[in-house]
């Protein structure tokens, strides 16, 4: 253990020594000297580089490779990708430091701008992160998020590269989507920029996956919802988004786009009216409130009907006794039967309604056995014709359930011909 040595008489104004005690460099010498590592570090990866013949990407990879045992990748692995994406180190602010050091031969700001030169840089990263060097993952995707805060710095070649290769990481499972968040930022939004670079995203993606794929990837990311918020805010609706991607080519995002809009409204229309049913609105009331979102989401009548069958529906606590669930279906339809009548108003609209209801029968065992209860109320009430039973019965049932449910509304079927047929031959006798 080290000790401090008391001094002697004939040095006694001679200060404490501390021997066996490291002293460390001062903080400004540390500093100073950090400054100077990443330029280091880049001189050294841009020497690696310059060996190998411009083009031959498995060089290249195998040179980044070899480097990766010399050089340390994961201290220095946000400077590393900075140099793989732009040819160079930034410096704060966004620009890449010019101190007469030549660009990188290889990144993908240098890249040529045809997809399969961008895709066979992609496959140099690939090969470094995933096959290589994994514990590098997180230091590329910072430098991803980093560099997307200034595309409004680099040339508008140079982001259709990054925002390409960008698609393909992505759409390879190399990263996630989350970054992009990162242009949500006003300026860059407002400009236009946030929009054209997501574009070029989106377009590389789709080359090479699915739009369900893309979707999920924008989920996970939490901006499958927030797609407008790209476009700057006088440009901000649905009309214009779809007019945009469909010049864009990408018509499966718009309608991928339109379907989540208007499960979004389904599910607040749903959430609201089960909060007016517990507040015990008037139907009246209901009614205007459904009528006004089956404007706003553009719907069609024979799709709305559903969503107020669902609602009405999801608004009932239902008993976890089985002998209380036929009445308490039966309490609901009676009383907002009127709700239903008014989104099925038509032939189409009636048959839509039955359809629903036989699935959500099929799917909640619980109304299985009552479904032909639930069509005799709504015949009684008038929200179903029996034309509109009729067709159901003999060529409109879906497929689930069917052959179960014909069998329990034969009988019923059956009474509604014969009640038809005798209106018709009263018809025919005061006709006469």
């Amino acid at each position: 253990m080290s000790a401090i040595q008391t001094p002697t008489n004939a040095n006694a104004n001679s200060k404490p020594a501390l021997h066996g005690v490291k002293i460390k460099t001062r903080k400004s010498q540390q500093k100073a000297q950090a400054k100077y590592e990443p330029i280091v570090f880049r001189d050294s990866i841009l020497k690696t580089l310059s060996e190998a013949q411009p083009g031959n990407f498995e060089l290249i990879s195998q040179k980044l490779d070899a480097a990766g045992n010399t050089l340390d990748f994961k201290k220095y692995g946000e400077t590393l990708f900075e140099i793989l994406l732009t040819g160079g180190i930034l410096a704060p602010g966004g620009t890449i430091i010019d101190d007469g050091a030549k660009r990188s031969p290889f990144s993908i700001f240098s890249a040529d701008d045809n997809l399969e030169s961008i895709k066979k840089h992609v496959e140099v990263f690939d090969k470094l992160i995933r096959q290589r060097y994994k514990y590098l993952q997180r230091s590329f995707e910072e430098t991803i998020s980093n560099l997307l805060r200034y595309i409004n710095k680099w040339k508008p070649e140079e982001n259709y590269r990054l925002a390409t290769a960008i698609g393909l990481f992505a759409s390879g499972q190399m990263t996630n989507l989350n970054f992009l968040t990162v242009l949500f930022q006003e300026h860059l939004v407002k400009e236009g920029l946030s929009l054209q670079f997501v574009t070029s995203v989106f377009k590389a993606y789709l080359g090479e996956q699915s739009i369900e794929h893309l979707g999920g990837s924008l989920k996970k990311a939490g901006i499958d919802n927030k797609l407008l918020e790209f476009f700057p805010p006088n440009k901000r609706d649905e009309e214009y988004f779809a007019r945009y991607f469909e010049a864009e080519d990408m018509k499966q995002l718009v309608e991928y786009h339109s379907q989540k809009q208007r499960n979004f409204l389904k599910e607040q229309t749903i959430d609201h009216v089960k909060e007016m049913l517990e507040n015990e609105s008037s139907s009246q009331e209901i009614v205007v409130y459904l009528k006004q979102r089956i404007k706003e989401g553009n719907w069609q009548e024979s799709d709305f009907v559903q969503i107020v069958w669902d609602a009405l529906m999801q608004a009932v606590d239902w008993s976890a006794r089985p002998d209380m669930i036929e009445n308490q279906a039966s309490r609901q339809i009676k009383k907002n039967a009127e709700i239903l009548a008014a989104f099925a108003s038509n032939p189409k609209s009636e048959v839509a309604l039955l359809q629903k209801i036989q699935i959500y029968c099929h799917e909640d065992t619980r109304l299985m056995r009552h479904f032909r209860l639930i069509v005799k109320i709504l015949y009684e009430k008038d929200v179903v014709s029996e034309n509109a039973i009729f067709y159901w019965y003999e060529k409109g049932a879906k497929p689930s359930g069917k052959g179960l449910f014909l069998k329990q509304m034969e009988s019923f079927v059956n009474w509604l011909r014969t009640v038809e047929s005798d209106s018709e031959d009263d018809d025919d006798e005061n006709e006469e």
